[in-house]
């Protein structure tokens, strides 16, 4: 029998059981509709099942409602939605949409599966489990009943062995809960692979073998805040954040292989990789559609030295996909979806990568919210300036719109309005705006959206939702746009207008030369001291700053709970805190540099500031330092005070001088700018200026390092004289003592 029969029979038999048993496994995920509270007391369930694997797109396992508690457990629809058009025709993936009704007094609904057999994979795993479990109970928070995170993966993810270092996996909930990635339980976990448990990223620890991996996430969410969950039989449980032992609100898992090719000249992104640009939404971002309306996703990607053959999706039923290929290497796809009433309030993911015939772009997910009202969306006019971001909206173009319930990303800040336009301007830095990399551009992100208040039962406000960003080429030099260090930020405020906050660290107590960017981060020494001043600029007069707050903090999360006060409440908690006297808008201050206790050698500093009017006798400004916190309304008066705004500065780094004395203490320096030697004929002059202490300092312990080694020089070879002449001396006696006696004898 020659060798071509030989592998013909052989793959007839491998088809042959593929076909007449379950597909081969690539992987799986589940994604939960809004549960709905039925007329009866009953609770409906829907759930969409995405499997990926081969052998058979019409095929999908069935998932079993835990403990049998199901009635009219339909399993309405399987259909493909994606699958490999190259001449492999290696894999497919297909969504099933699944209802059920829930009638039991249970607190949590569950669903669970298995079937065999995944695809030949390093850690020889062969069965397949999928599982999920869901609180029942209604939130306090949201007045609905939980929900489930969403994620899912496309079907065939793969990466070069020496360039694999993360994937980014998607981990949406839809309630805003807290997200947390582990390993199953039940999971083998590869060699070398690791998982980011807030960021649900996968991530290497070593070099990971070629070949394909099973990975196999449990994602859970977990409120933020204090929540009451109500159940069917009128039963209610208090979760508080503060209980580390409560379950999870939801369980659930998700499954996908990683193949790890082997190892390329070259891991830079848009060379055999693709790389993709500026149009791709960004990972993580949230899209809106409406049912009944035709909804479009655009992704675009470019690689130098390969060629994009295809575009894998990963999305719910009835999508179709146009490609198309570009110049120098690009090309863009355009998905278009039309959401169905069962999709109202969900959101639904989608994921997607670039393709060549051998390589792979990362993997980028978005969830789309799906609403039953078309969502007022616009397009901003954005004015773009170095480190400066000015949003304007025209009112006419968004009739209905509210200015008084939009907010930003970051809600303490605000926008302010005229007759016919709504404005915010804010730095690159401030107001939740975020840097993202887009490929082949830097973004600076922000969005205005609508909110309603917590006490409003029904309102009749459309919903707003307008993203705007500034993006500047990465050939660009970035600097110029964007400084390294945090100094200004600007805010918008009705009343108030446009003004903005300056926080700077200066060399000297005259607080006229700032220490310079590129000494970024600055390095200082224990009990030197620190000088840093906080100054305003704002539109109108007659207004005044007033420092609520400082704080320390080892990293740049100012909520963490290993902190130190410097300023609380307006009062001063450092006994070596100096504030000095200025203008207004002006507030300096100096403290001795400190580190926290531990292995920590940074520090940063956030600040509260508020701006008041000058004539303002009520205001927080005027009240100065108060023993106990007052409890502020958010507008009580928008005319006369902003609300706080927190600003940031830092880190302070400690170093140590190798050979020095400092190397065995914990202790710090200021690093200055071109720091230069110190003339003889100016000493003076700086030592009264108060200029010169650092030079002082500098000399003196360079003159006292000199006559250290010097006089321990010195000594030594005193020493050796005084052994070298004692030797000699001893000798001689000895040689004289020797010759009288032989005399004698």
């Amino acid at each position: 029998m020659d060798t071509g029969t030989t592998v013909l029979l052989l793959l007839m038999l491998f088809v042959g059981t593929v076909s007449s048993g379950s597909p081969i496994f690539y992987g799986n995920s589940i994604s939960f509709m809004p549960l709905k509270k039925n007329e009866d007391g009953t609770i409906g369930v829907s759930f969409t099942h995405r499997q990926n694997g081969w052998s058979s797109c019409s095929y999908e396992s069935t998932l079993e409602c835990g403990n049998g508690l199901c009635t009219d457990y339909n399993k309405l629809s399987i259909l493909q939605t994606d699958k490999d058009e190259s001449e492999d025709k290696k894999w497919c993936q297909t969504e099933g949409l699944t209802t059920a009704t829930v009638s039991t007094n249970d607190t949590y609904f569950t669903l669970s599966g298995s079937d065999c057999c995944w695809l030949s994979n390093s850690e020889k795993v062969k069965r397949w489990r999928s599982e999920a479990q869901l609180n029942l109970g209604t939130r306090s928070d949201t007045l609905s009943l939980n929900n489930c995170p969403v994620t899912t993966t496309v079907a065939n993810l793969r990466v070069p062995q020496n360039c694999f270092s993360r994937i980014q996996l998607l981990a949406q909930d839809p309630d805003r809960d807290d997200v947390k990635c582990s390993f199953s339980p039940d999971a083998t976990i590869p060699s070398n692979f690791a998982i980011d448990k807030e960021t649900c990223t996968l991530t290497s620890t070593g070099q990971v073998d070629t070949g394909n991996h099973v990975i196999e996430i449990m994602l859970e969410d977990f409120p933020t805040n204090n929540i009451t969950l109500t159940y069917r039989n009128g039963t209610s449980v208090l979760r508080k954040t503060s209980d580390e032992n409560l379950a999870p609100l939801c369980r659930v898992k998700l499954q996908f292989l990683v193949e790890i090719l082997s190892s390329v000249p070259s891991c830079e992104l848009g060379n055999v990789q693709p790389m993709f640009l500026s149009k791709t939404p960004s990972h993580g971002d949230v899209l809106h559609a409406s049912v009944g309306q035709p909804f479009e996703l655009h992704a675009e990607a470019k690689a130098q030295n390969s060629r994009i053959v295809d575009f894998q999706i990963s999305g719910p039923q009835n999508i179709s996909k146009e490609f198309q290929t570009g110049g120098q290497g690009t090309a863009e796809v355009t998905i278009t979806w039309t959401p169905q009433s069962h999709h109202a309030y969900a959101f639904v993911p989608f994921c997607f990568t670039a393709e060549t015939d051998e390589f792979q772009s990362e993997m980028r997910c978005v969830t789309v919210l799906v609403t039953r009202a078309s969502i007022v969306q616009g397009e901003a006019k954005v004015e773009c300036l170095p480190n400066i971001m000015k949003v304007i909206l025209d009112k006419a173009s968004m009739p209905g719109i509210d200015e008084r319930f939009l907010k930003l990303r970051d809600p303490s800040c605000s926008l302010s309005s005229n007759g016919t336009h709504i404005m915010g301007t804010m730095s690159l830095s401030t107001c939740g705006t975020t840097l993202e990399d887009l490929g082949d551009k830097i973004a600076f992100k922000n969005e205005i959206n609508s909110f309603v208040l917590p006490d409003e039962i029904i309102t009749r406000r459309k919903v707003v939702k307008i993203d705007f960003s500034c993006q500047f080429p990465k050939s660009l030099s970035i600097s110029n746009y964007f400084s390294i260090h945090s100094t200004d930020y600007i805010f918008t405020e009705s009343g108030f207008g446009s003004f903005s906050y300056n926080f700077e660290i200066f060399k000297d107590n005259k607080f006229q030369d700032k220490v310079n960017s590129s000494a970024y981060p600055v390095e200082v020494r224990l009990l030197d001291t620190v000088y840093m001043g906080i100054k305003a600029q704002s539109e109108i007069s007659n207004v005044r700053i007033f420092v609520e707050s400082c704080k320390a903090t080892p990293d740049k999360n100012p909520e963490n709970v290993l902190s130190y006060d410097l300023i609380k409440n307006g009062c001063i908690k450092d006994e070596t805190l100096k504030i000095y006297q200025s203008e207004d808008v002006v507030f300096n201050f100096e403290v001795q540099a400190f580190k926290f206790t531990g292995n920590y050698d940074k520090v940063y500093i956030t600040c509260s500031v508020i701006m008041c009017e000058n004539t303002s006798p009520y205001s927080r400004c005027a009240q100065g330092c108060l023993d106990e916190p007052i409890k502020r309304r958010r507008r009580r008066d928008t005319s006369r005070e902003t609300d706080r705004h927190y600003i940031a500065q830092g880190p302070f780094v400690i170093v140590k001088i190798p050979g020095s004395i400092e190397a065995l203490n914990d202790t710090m320096f200021l690093k200055m700018d071109n720091v230069q030697p110190v003339n003889p004929k100016s000493f003076a002059t700086d030592m009264e200026s108060g200029q010169g202490n650092w030079n002082v300092q500098q000399i003196l312990w360079n003159q006292i390092t000199t006559i250290m080694f010097a006089s321990a020089f010195i000594v030594l070879l005193v020493l050796i004289a005084v052994g070298f002449c004692y030797i000699s001396k001893r000798g001689i006696r000895e040689d004289r003592k020797a010759l009288i006696l032989g005399l004698e004898n």
